[in-house]
């Protein structure tokens, strides 16, 4: 019996704006004020090889595809899989192609479902679950976590436990019923009930089981995610999954599609330190806070450049700036370079109404910070004006950017840490340390680092028009689309 980690980490994570964006969502954010990892990188190493568990397999959309596969470089964990969803169809479709994945190799395969951009305190207590879980699972049930919930809730989703499962008596049960969101009477009722936990979105299923039961239950969903599958091809260290039939296929979660209508859902109680950290204010839950309950975190915490005056139960999280406040009270303060977030903690969910009206403007703040991340590194803005901008281009060791040109801007790049290999029209050269190189307009040139440290490079570009998409490009070795970096 196999024991397979899939980690979903096809999110946007709009709940959390500004720090997270839609093309830098929070599973790469280190969110967690008791572990310097992101919340992907933690997930990765939730459930190591060193255990006995197969190497993971995670299902993530095109945009992420390279900030997935340095997420698992970073904590030294060797994928299964980096699968690739051409659009976002929910859980359901998402979880039937792993599975069917799985059972190719392994007709008894357990898989352990995990949203990648969970916190999870007690890690030994989790792994021991699973464990439990998986033995359930191989009895032919698909096992779900259920959190002990501490507060009466609006924001889950809640499971009413039924009759113990036999041989788990004390450990698992069956479900009685799914409940959706409450309100604030009805989430109080439950906690006092004591029967009811609050739906992680955590599973254990036995692969053939659970594909048993998707195609009872939705078979059309199955079909589209057997032919994506099917219809899959390589693209450098990811799998990418045939568009046509994976679009067709209905955009349904696993919950509404299998679990809310199988006899076979079982539940397993945990208290493990959980949250899904699905707003600013649950992260203020998370925190550190002092004697009048405000927490500090991001940056500018770690130097204590936030300052508190007659100010109390207040959330601060700064990345650069001094923070200060006066006389706050139940607030969420955010502060990145090129946005502000200011909230009352009780409209916190609300951030995604923020989110959604910047969709329908000219700006990209709900899309991309000023830092832009690449294959290759990242590309900083440090200044921006009429007819110039500054950038820091940070390339990782070995990495190279494309074989580009710029009709409209020239460009002065200057050295300053690491050595570049600098390719321009027929010229190449070593630019060391202090060192620059100007190109003009219409010149093909070409960037690489050929050491062993990072190359850092300010950048100045001059020209009647400055926008990502002035750029022609060839010979990418990281096979990137044309509007993938406009």
């Amino acid at each position: 019996m196999t024991i397979t980690p899939i980690i979903l980490s096809g999110g946007a994570g709009t709940r959390l704006w500004p720090l997270s964006r839609s093309l830098y969502p929070k599973q790469f954010l280190k969110l967690d004020t008791n572990d310097n990892r992101s919340l992907l990188e933690a997930t990765l190493a939730r459930l190591p090889k060193s255990e006995g568990y197969g190497a993971p397999v995670i299902l993530a959309n095109n945009d992420h595809r390279f900030l997935v596969s340095d997420s698992a470089k970073n904590v030294r964990v060797e994928t299964s899989q980096i699968i690739l969803e051409p659009v976002a169809r929910n859980t359901a479709p998402a979880i039937a192609v792993a599975a069917a994945a799985a059972f190719k190799d392994d007709p008894e395969a357990i898989l352990v479902v995990m949203p990648s951009d969970h916190i999870i305190r007690d890690e030994s207590g989790f792994r021991a679950a699973v464990k439990t879980a998986a033995n359930v699972a191989a009895g032919g049930r698909l096992v779900l976590f259920g959190i002990t919930p501490n507060s009466p809730h609006t924001g889950y989703g809640y499971i009413l436990k039924g009759d113990p499962i036999k041989g788990f008596e004390k450990k698992a049960f069956g479900v009685e019923r799914f409940a959706e969101k409450p309100d604030q009477k009805t989430a109080e009722s439950y906690l006092a009930e004591g029967s009811y936990y609050w739906n992680s979105g955590i599973f254990v299923l036995h692969a053939a089981t659970f594909l048993a039961e998707m195609e009872r239950l939705q078979p059309e969903i199955l079909e589209c995610a057997q032919r994506a599958l099917q219809g899959a091809k390589p693209d450098l260290e990811f799998l990418r999954l045939q568009e046509e039939s994976f679009a067709a296929s209905p955009g349904l979660s696993i919950d509404y599609a299998v679990m809310e209508k199988t006899a076979k859902a079982a539940v397993l109680p945990l208290d493990i330190g959980w949250s899904d950290v699905g707003s600013w204010s649950s992260l203020s839950d998370l925190g550190h806070p002092d004697q009048n309950g405000n927490v500090a975190a991001g940056n500018a915490a770690e130097t204590d450049q936030v300052v508190f005056e007659d100010t109390t139960n207040t959330y601060v999280y700064s990345t650069r700036c001094l923070v200060s406040t006066i006389g706050l009270d139940n607030m969420v303060i955010v502060e990145t370079p090129d946005a502000l977030l200011v909230s009352d903690k009780s409209r916190a969910q609300d951030v995604n109404k923020v989110v959604q009206r910047l969709k329908s403007g000219n700006g990209r703040q709900h899309e991309q910070h000023l830092r832009n991340h690449r294959p290759w590194g990242f590309f900083e803005q440090l200044s921006f004006g009429e007819r110039f901008q500054v950038k820091l281009l940070h390339v990782k060791p070995g990495a190279q950017l494309s074989m580009q040109m710029h009709h409209h801007r020239s460009e002065h790049w200057i050295v300053v840490k690491g050595t570049a290999n600098v390719v321009i029209g027929d010229m190449q050269k070593l630019v060391r340390e202090n060192e620059s190189v100007y190109i003009f307009a219409t010149q093909w040139h070409r960037l690489e680092n050929p050491g062993k440290v990072p190359l850092e490079l300010i950048e100045v570009q001059i020209g009647t028009y400055l926008g990502e998409d002035d750029i022609i490009r060839t010979d990418d070795i990281y096979h990137r689309a044309p509007e993938e970096t406009k």
